[in-house]
């Protein structure tokens, strides 16, 4: 795919995406970029019915998922400094709402983890989101 269809033409500096946006906002982006990128994976390397995408991708990014992602990402000192920082930011930012089939704590990990993706994003990082998206997909098996 072409990297400009995915990342936004508009990378910023570190500084900026740090005084500019909250936690939640870089996890909102993050959690659109992260789903996105899972399903171009599945389109176009399979050939499934779309029901089939849709169980295959949201087993796959669903937010118990994410968080042993991100304790294994963490655990193994994966992350650089500022991405625990922004990790930390989401983690820590009010949630009012919680996954279905996760704990509150699995949820703000979740948040946190897709605030790394969102902050990568905005950063223009697309080998970053790359690692974190093949991580995923060997974690549940398909690489």
């Amino acid at each position: 795919m072409e990297e400009d269809l995915i990342l936004s033409k508009n990378v910023l500096t570190e500084d900026e995406i740090i005084r500019n946006y909250s936690g939640q906002a870089l996890a909102y982006i993050g959690d659109s970029i992260f789903d996105l990128l899972i399903k171009d994976f599945f389109v176009r390397k399979t050939s499934m019915q779309t029901e089939k995408y849709h169980k295959v991708v949201t087993g796959i990014v669903k937010a118990v998922n994410q968080a042993a992602l991100i304790d294994e990402l963490i655990e193994e000192n994966l992350l650089t400094d500022i991405e625990v920082d922004v990790y930390k930011r989401g983690r820590n930012s009010s949630v009012h709402t919680k996954a279905k089939n996760a704990t509150m704590g699995e949820y703000k990990k979740a948040t946190g983890f897709e605030a790394v993706l969102g902050y990568n994003y905005m950063k223009g990082e697309r080998e970053r989101l790359d690692f974190f998206v093949e991580r995923a997909l060997n974690k549940a098996g398909y690489l």
